[in-house]
């Protein structure tokens, strides 16, 4: 006991202090905090991703992040603005929760942004209060972490660069999956393809994403569309169109993601079904484009894993 508190003491007076220099306006910079879509781009470090985030830049206006991990394991940083001063300063005081929403340790973070003669310098300042001893070393790996997280910010920088000609960027990736469902391949065919049996599992998260619009025609060039509204006010929006359709067996479509007005990926998705022993087996495969750092496809394939899972689930019902 005696080790970690003093472990906690430690790290209580600890602060970690990062500066940068980038090669792009204040007012870029300060524009990358200043949103939800924007922060939701780089806000994390390398491997993870962020599938929520809801900025009010104001003081008193939320900072509220969720970190995914490359294991799928999500983390909530909530905060609130104590202070803005555009393009010069923030800072916000933030809970970061384990995903049970067990507080793990407090932070304030003081972001100051100066002009300099190749663009703007960043110096990041974060200083902790620690809850659980537990989160000592994540705190400990704060500066490594918060170096990835810059180096993510200067690559999205340049398509936050005003005029029609922003660099933009688009990165490839695939990926399969596979589960067995105790079904047969026609309740499987029924879960891809009936409106109302697909609803039950091709969705946002309970609780957290209210349905806006659902339409759904599965013939070949027939569309399928789904958006919804999360709770930090983010709309997404699911918009495919059907190419290849043989019941029972095969499903292939090309779809877009939306994120607001803002395309952020485009991919082929094929879908196989086998009668196998009794059960059926289902491989999802996708190849896809993503557009500007908004999504990746280690993200999409976490995502797809889980919705397959719920799919399971809605077949034992």
């Amino acid at each position: 006991m005696a080790t970690n508190d003093k472990s906690v003491s430690e790290t209580q007076s600890m602060q970690v202090k990062l500066v940068r220099s980038f090669t792009a306006a204040t007012d870029v910079v300060f524009k990358a905090w200043s949103s939800s879509e924007h922060v939701r781009r780089w806000f994390c470090p390398e491997g993870y991703t962020v599938p929520l985030a809801k900025v009010e830049l104001r003081v008193g206006g939320a900072f509220d992040v969720c970190m995914r991990s490359p294991q799928g394991v999500e983390h909530w940083m909530r905060g609130r603005f104590t202070e803005v001063v555009p393009n010069t300063r923030l800072v916000f005081e933030s809970k970061v929760s384990d995903p049970s929403g067990h507080a793990l340790f407090l932070t304030q973070t003081e972001v100051d942004f100066a002009v300099e003669c190749s663009g703007t310098r960043l110096e990041v300042t974060q200083r902790y209060t620690v809850h659980d001893p537990a989160a000592v070393a994540m705190i400990q790996g704060a500066t490594m972490g918060w170096n990835q997280t810059l180096d993510r910010l200067a690559r999205v920088l340049p398509s936050l660069q005003e005029g029609d000609g922003a660099p933009r960027h688009a990165v490839h990736g695939s990926f399969s999956l596979e589960r067995i469902y105790p079904s047969t391949p026609a309740c499987v065919w029924k879960a891809f393809t009936d409106a109302e049996a697909k609803a039950k599992w091709f969705a946002g998260t309970p609780g957290q994403w209210t349905l806006m619009e659902r339409h759904m025609d599965v013939r070949p060039g027939g569309r399928e569309r789904l958006q919804g509204r999360w709770e930090a006010g983010m709309v997404t929006t699911f918009d495919a169109v059907y190419h290849d359709v043989i019941p029972h067996e095969r499903l292939v479509y090309t779809y877009e993601m939306h994120l607001g007005e803002r395309k952020i990926s485009v991919s082929l998705a094929t879908i196989q079904i086998s009668a196998e022993g009794g059960k059926t087996r289902v491989r999802v495969t996708e190849q896809g484009a993503f557009l500007d750092g908004y999504d990746d496809n280690g993200s999409r394939e976490h995502g797809t894993g889980e919705l397959l899972d719920r799919l399971g689930t809605s077949l034992l019902d």
